[in-house]
């Protein structure tokens, strides 16, 4: 893989693909959130999402990823990784409905194959036609890293076949926008006595449910309205919501960790790739004393050439990692490496973006400021770089 800020590819489907997202976003899409004033800050409605939803459904990028038996393609996780590349290159705001990431197919994850077929005609299949949509509810206040420590608790209803859920969720992204929830909940009498298993379910709840509110979420530093919190107080669940079989939700929650792990990286890595591109914008036309431009000084040099080598080499090796999860190959221990090198080497890159940038650099409203915040908070989300440090630690001890 070469280094490139506008990468080609000899593949020629991932070309062809990647040329018509490129034109969609930089083009109708981008079109559309000008004429709507629509910015990172801005308390999206389903009236703004749809509309994005049902086109990108109609260019064939809505759950373009998915099995052609639910209308899309199939692609191998290296295409769809230089599609998600492209999203975070972008510069849109609404570029996460395009593929489905905001409440869409690819948030929904890999639930498909667990879903009975009156679940997926009610719940899955319209969420893949852009007609509804979901947050997955998994976190709460002090379940994080330890997910198995959530409070959320189901209890068996037989007189009405089916559960009651009560507990607190939160950052559910989507969920201001969201129709259902797929929450996970701990199964009531499991988990509760010293060396007595927690059991976990996964469930469909529909969010205007009786027992179910949702709240306005925490705002993250991004500045984005997209969090909720989901609180259910004996909220009723039928059976035939139940998702999967009983006590093997966590298994749900978690499924294609490792694939989910990698896949966050091309966005982070697109994002990263348009900061390393507008640095160099600036350093071209930010004229110094004498009126050279700033990147004839030798200290911008050597920066701007770190921030394109680190760059260079997170991508390169979430790729490889990628291609050999396309053929078939165990990855786990490259996944933890790709998640951790990639937000420490972003990070890094926008930190040195803004001082590049100086005062303008800390200015809100400018997008070098936006995206040192995005990409902040990606050394913390899907699990911190602590958490990836004690996986490969842990796989590197029994590596025999």
């Amino acid at each position: 893989m070469t280094f490139s800020l506008l990468p080609t590819y000899d593949d020629p489907r991932t070309a062809e693909l990647v040329g018509r997202l490129r034109d969609y976003l930089d083009g109708e899409l981008a079109d559309y959130e000008s004429e709507r004033g629509i910015t990172p800050a801005t308390r999206l409605t389903r009236a703004d999402l749809e509309p994005v939803w049902r086109r990108s459904r109609e260019l064939g990028f809505y759950g373009i990823h998915l099995p052609e038996e639910y209308g899309g393609q199939n692609l191998t996780y290296t295409q769809l990784a230089a599609l998600k590349e492209e999203v975070g290159a972008s510069g849109r705001v609404l570029s996460h409905c395009v593929l489905g990431d905001m409440g869409g197919p690819l948030r929904a994850g890999d639930i498909l194959k667990h879903a009975t077929e009156d679940q997926l005609k009610t719940y899955l299949l319209p969420l893949i036609r852009g007609e509804r949509a979901c947050c997955f509810s998994l976190t709460e206040t002090d379940a994080g890293s330890d997910v198995r420590s959530m409070r959320t608790v189901a209890v068996r209803d037989d007189e009405r076949d089916g559960y009651r859920l009560t507990g607190h969720k939160v950052f559910s992204s989507a969920g201001p926008f969201a129709d259902f929830a797929i929450v996970v909940a701990r199964m009531a009498g499991t988990g509760e006595e010293e060396g007595d298993k927690p059991l976990f379910s996964a469930f469909l709840v529909d969010l205007d449910s009786p027992g179910c509110r949702v709240e306005d979420g925490a705002t993250p530093m991004s500045g984005e309205h997209i969090e909720s919190d989901i609180v259910l107080d004996d909220c009723f669940v039928p059976a035939a919501n139940l998702l999967g079989r009983e006590g093997k939700g966590m298994r749900i929650a978690l499924g294609r960790v490792t694939a989910n792990r990698l896949l966050h990286c091309p966005t982070v890595l697109g994002a990263t790739r348009r900061a390393v591109r507008l640095t160099l914008e600036r350093t071209r036309t930010r004229k110094v004393a004498g009126g050279q431009p700033l990147l004839m000084m030798q200290a911008i040099q050597h920066k701007v050439a770190d921030m394109a080598t680190e760059f260079y080499a997170a991508r390169s090796m979430t790729y490889a990692a990628l291609a050999a999860l396309d053929e078939g190959r165990e990855v786990r221990a490259e996944a933890l490496m790709c998640k951790l090198f990639v937000a420490e080497s972003a990070f890094r890159i926008l930190d040195e973006a803004v001082q590049i940038h100086g005062k303008e650099g800390l200015t809100q409203g400018n997008e070098i400021e936006y995206l040192f915040r995005k990409i902040r908070m990606f050394r913390v989300l899907t699990g911190t770089s602590e958490i990836q440090r004690n996986g490969i630690a842990k796989l590197l001890a029994f590596d025999h």
